[in-house]
């Protein structure tokens, strides 16, 4: 089973009943459970993006982007600052 054996996961059980007491485990595993499928959710929204960037960017052509485009090679003059917005 990995690095827990069963007497491991008895003394965590323990302590988290312990921690939470018994009316609360029902509503915690409900959050943990709601968490964990918004969280998946989130992953494949995520993975669909991606896939659908792929297919519409051209691999043949690179693509370029400038982050400042007051900041571009033929406006900078290497003698002087650099120009702020």
């Amino acid at each position: 089973m990995g690095a827990f054996g069963w007497p491991h996961l008895l003394i965590i059980l323990a302590v988290i009943l312990l921690l939470f007491g018994a009316a609360k485990l029902p509503a915690l595993a409900k959050s943990l459970g709601q968490s964990a499928r918004v969280f998946k959710g989130e992953m494949k929204a995520m993975k669909n993006d991606d896939d659908a960037d792929a297919s519409t960017t051209n691999p043949a052509a690179p693509a370029t982007s400038v982050a400042d485009p007051a900041a571009t090679t033929r406006d900078v003059d290497p003698g002087q600052p650099p120009r702020s917005a």
